[in-house]
């Protein structure tokens, strides 16, 4: 079976990379992984991710500063986001949004690094990659508040139920599942891939986080999307390479993966 899938959410600049990352792309490649964005954090990674973009072919950026890193999203920073931004291989701005699991950074100040992100997407026209984690009903008020716009975006690694699903498609954005789709305690994780409609669906791996299932434990790398793939489509009852395909396309729209 050969796949067409579109990793839309990787951080392969990351340090678990440094030592093999061509071997995890050629794993990729040969697992059908034809497309892979890496995401930055704040500004050092999002340097990083766009260096590795440019270095190859299948591979694009996205640039941003993360919740846990909004203590420091000063106007500099924030500053140095939008020049990276105009970069030829960015395809999104992120990840960006709220995470009060953690707390790393204030409330307060991930608000505002996340309205600044959204309101920078929004000049720039490009999607925007919402990391939300104990805090849908925040995130979607400020999504409301500053919308997504024509560009869109993706909620990234979604971890809601169905209700929080629709909530995120009438505000226009599309759901992406990742490995925790596949654990045997996922909660309403399946019941969400099966009413989210083809057209608005992507898959991702958040690698080196978030492994499914058969990996638990180890890293998680983007030849392991076949996986996540795999099981939505048994979820959805759907031909996997037809689903993937439309996955793909979903993506290659969105964040004109040309």
């Amino acid at each position: 079976m050969i796949l067409d899938l579109v990793d839309t959410h990787a951080h392969l600049h990351f340090p678990e990379f440094a030592g093999d990352l061509e071997a995890v792309l050629e794993r990729a490649r040969a697992a059908g992984v034809r497309c892979m964005v890496t995401i930055g954090t704040d500004v050092e990674s999002s340097r990083a991710a766009v260096a590795l973009a440019g270095r190859e072919p299948d591979v694009w950026a996205a640039v941003g500063i993360h919740p846990h890193a909004a203590g420091l999203a000063d106007e500099a920073r924030l500053a140095e986001i939008e020049r990276l931004a105009a970069a030829p291989r960015v395809v999104a701005i992120g990840e960006t949004g709220l995470d009060f699991f953690r707390l790393l950074s204030p409330r307060d100040a991930q608000e505002r690094a996340f309205r600044a992100q959204l309101a920078l997407a929004r000049r720039l026209r490009k999607p925007v990659l919402v990391h939300c984690r104990d805090a849908h009903e925040e995130t979607l008020a400020i999504l409301a508040e500053v919308p997504v716009g024509e560009a869109g975006g993706i909620m990234h690694c979604f971890s809601g139920d169905t209700a929080i699903a629709r909530r995120c498609l009438d505000l226009g954005l599309l759901i992406s599942l990742a490995g925790p789709v596949t654990y045997p305690k996922a909660r309403a994780l399946p019941e969400v891939a099966k009413v989210v409609p083809a057209d608005r669906l992507v898959v991702e791996t958040d690698c080196p986080f978030l492994p499914p299932q058969p990996y638990r434990g180890k890293r998680n790398e983007p030849a392991y999307l076949a996986v996540t793939a795999a099981r939505v489509a048994e979820l959805r009852a759907e031909p996997l390479e037809e689903l993937a395909s439309r996955m793909s396309e979903n993506a290659r729209t969105l964040l004109r993966l040309r």
